[in-house]
């Protein structure tokens, strides 16, 4: 079973190499990539046992003299992200067949290329080579929005690297810490775990990954990065970005914080608890005041991920258990999001919401499918955003009645920012620039019809994606408080 973990990392840098090499047939061949590493996923699914063990387990020797390890496996936590990443990937792609991109072949190798390293992140099981996942991801998005980007590229690309390379750093000198502290000597993720160190130590360790974790995400105040970095990154760069990359810090905080510095949690989980309620409350009064469509949908995504970091330093089963479920729709939702905005910008050349309207008369396809999607992001019940954030209110009810009386705004705010977008682009007459408006097609149906399937199918039947991550976080909150136990 081994080998199916190693195939699961190496066939998108094998895409990659051969995408690279393509020429006009890039895009078919990424697709093709995409879709076997999607078909290898549900192999993986079908033959996962959904208890708290870690499956499909490699351990190489790497750098031995310094006890650095390939050692990467898969557990109900793991299997989410993914889960997300190898569904997101093909419909990505194929969202980006609307673009005639210049040198298509570098393009569509930097998307594998990104997705080998986000799989790395997933599936590590060692510090190391989650420091090497974590920046290998970095490097492809970095140069798809410097290189494909909009006109203002250059200075937003080099605040998101600087942003994200000095969380990185921070990161970085947690891990090293960690390892000086191991008597073992290795960057092993269960030695890490294993560690006793006492109240000061988890603290500095606690903000030295907090930090890197933070940016990604992105949680107030470490987010003013995003709203730039989506507005002016291309369409598909912005879709990896909101739907695949920010989830890997919110993985990063249930998998390496949460386990490894229990008492740093929380000594500092009211901190940050209050940063992502006050990110959840800023970001939804930003969005309202938005006039530019693709920036308020990164203003919702803020406010979104807000909740979910407040669901899991809520510290109990069911706030993880939200951010599990919220995770996947969140990817599939923003992604959707993103590429309705992406069809009305290649037809109007206007991301601005006041030049719309009317656009339901002239498209009446992209009105309804846009519609659930929108339903999907407010978390309307049937729609899979609805039990993720249901779980997630729960989860922060448990620690604290207040903490849910604010982080709750953030549905009713979106509801109504999000309702009122759709109002203002869709609805009411048509104008002179909306009147030839067309419907979408080929490629454009293809992608709504599977988002919105996705939508309601996990929202009528959330269950098995429930289920596969169940045992896993039960076991990581057990883990928690025996430590928590052991130390008081």
């Amino acid at each position: 079973m081994e080998q199916l973990l190693i195939l699961l990392i190496v066939l998108p840098l094998a895409g990659a190499l051969i995408t690279a090499f393509s020429g006009k047939a890039a895009k078919y061949v990424a697709l093709i990539s995409a879709l076997v590493s999607l078909a290898l996923t549900f192999v993986i699914v079908g033959n996962f046992r959904p208890d708290a063990s870690t499956q499909f387990m490699v351990n190489y020797p790497w750098i031995q003299h310094l006890g650095i390890n390939f050692h990467a496996g898969i557990d109900g936590i793991s299997l989410i992200t993914v889960l997300l990443t190898n569904v997101l990937m093909p419909i990505i792609i194929v969202a980006s067949y609307q673009h005639d991109y210049k040198k298509q072949h570098s393009f569509y190798a930097l998307i594998l290329f990104m997705q080998a390293g986000l799989l790395v992140v997933f599936t590590a099981m060692d510090a190391f080579l989650f420091y090497i996942g974590w920046e290998a991801a970095l490097i492809p998005i970095y140069f798809i929005c410097a290189i494909w980007g909009g006109k203002d590229r250059v200075r937003v690309n080099m605040k998101f690297f600087v942003y994200t390379i000095g969380g990185s750093l921070f990161m970085l000198m947690g891990i090293i810490y960690l390892y000086l502290q191991n008597p073992a000597n290795n960057f092993d993720i269960q030695a890490f775990y294993n560690l006793n160190l006492d109240a000061v130590q988890q603290g500095w360790v606690f903000w030295a990954f907090f930090i890197a974790f933070a940016i990604k995400m992105p949680i107030f105040p470490f987010h003013t990065w995003q709203p730039d970095t989506y507005t002016e990154a291309p369409a598909t760069g912005t879709m990896l970005l909101a739907g695949i990359m920010l989830k890997m810090g919110i993985y990063g905080v249930i998998r390496w914080l949460l386990p490894v510095v229990p008492t740093g949690v929380m000594d500092w989980s009211a901190t940050a608890m209050v940063l992502s309620i006050i990110g959840i409350l800023y970001a939804s009064i930003i969005a309202f005041k938005q006039r530019n469509a693709k920036r308020l949908v990164a203003y919702s995504s803020i406010a979104h991920v807000g909740l979910i970091a407040a669901g899991i330093f809520a510290l109990n089963t069911q706030g993880i258990q939200g951010a599990m479920m919220q995770m996947l729709s969140h990817g599939i939702n923003v992604v959707g999001l993103f590429f309705v905005l992406d069809i009305i910008f290649s037809r109007l050349k206007t991301n601005q919401i006041a030049d719309m309207g009317g656009l339901a008369k002239v498209a009446p396809q992209l009105a309804i499918t846009f519609l659930i999607i929108v339903f999907g992001t407010i978390a309307l019940p049937g729609t899979n955003g609805f039990i993720g954030e249901f779980l997630l209110m729960v989860g922060v009810f448990q620690y604290n009645i207040w903490a849910v009386a604010f982080a709750g705004l953030t549905i009713i705010f979106g509801a109504v920012y999000m309702l009122r977008m759709y109002q203002n682009i869709m609805l009411g007459e048509t104008n002179k620039l909306t009147s030839t408006f067309t419907d979408i097609k080929g490629s454009e149906k293809v992608v709504l019809y599977i988002i919105c399937a996705l939508i309601i199918v996990l929202g009528v039947y959330p269950k098995p994606i429930l289920h596969l991550s169940e045992a896993a976080v039960q076991q990581l909150i057990e883990q928690v408080n025996l430590k928590l136990t052991s130390v008081n």
